[in-house]
């Protein structure tokens, strides 16, 4: 089951890194609008649009990656407080009645804007039109995914509620934790710090040659 579980991990954070590169598309993309237009004297009128379709793929196929890190916001400050069973439960029960109502609806309905736009072949209204449909669906395609790691959070609530503690999760990039960074370095805050006469703290030798 954990292998699944973090096979499936893969999968979201694969997809996220993937979409990620939109990112570089879109700074290109700016910057070449913005020379074009003030330098040159020629804007692109189906730039905006085009850049709005990206932007909005890429918050969109970002949302299983960051499930996966355990990267959502959560409203309830109590939360780092309680027990792993006791998070599991409230996770589980908000995953029932809030998550999978919710993903299934915007799956369902980004596949019915999906064919409805393809159907009558939608474009943005300006003067240079961009096909919409293949935007929409991604709509569906991002729900789809999302979906499939919301199943991989409601297991590890289970195995949680079971086994008392949370099961392993897949790991990417993270934040830089500095008491952690001190411990590998074998830092302290004195060696760190400023001394009162305005230097710093010089660390022994044995610890510099370990830095």
């Amino acid at each position: 089951m954990q292998r699944l579980l973090l096979a499936i991990d893969r999968l979201s954070t694969w997809v996220g890194q993937l979409f990620a590169w939109l990112i570089v598309s879109l700074t290109v993309m700016i910057s070449w609008e913005v020379f074009s237009r003030y330098a040159l004297g020629q804007p692109h009128g189906w730039m905006l649009d085009a850049q709005i379709m990206q932007y909005g793929v890429l918050f969109m196929m970002a949302g299983a990656y960051t499930l996966a890190k355990d990267g959502h916001v959560r409203g309830d400050v109590l939360y780092g407080f309680f027990r792993p069973r006791t998070q599991a439960t409230l996770d589980l029960l908000l995953y029932i009645v809030f998550f999978l109502p919710g993903v299934v609806a915007l799956t369902w309905a980004g596949w019915i804007y999906f064919t409805e736009s393809l159907a009558i072949r939608e474009t943005t209204f300006n003067a240079d039109p961009l096909p919409v449909y293949p935007f929409k669906f991604f709509i569906s395609v991002a729900g789809a995914i999302l979906l499939l790691q919301g199943f991989v959070e409601i297991a590890r609530c289970v195995i949680c509620l079971r086994d008392g503690e949370w099961p392993s999760r897949g790991e990417d990039v993270e934040e830089v934790d500095v008491e952690k960074l001190k411990a590998m370095v074998h830092a302290d805050d004195a060696s760190v710090n400023p001394d009162e006469r305005g230097g710093t703290v010089a660390a022994p030798p044995a610890e510099r040659g370990s830095l």
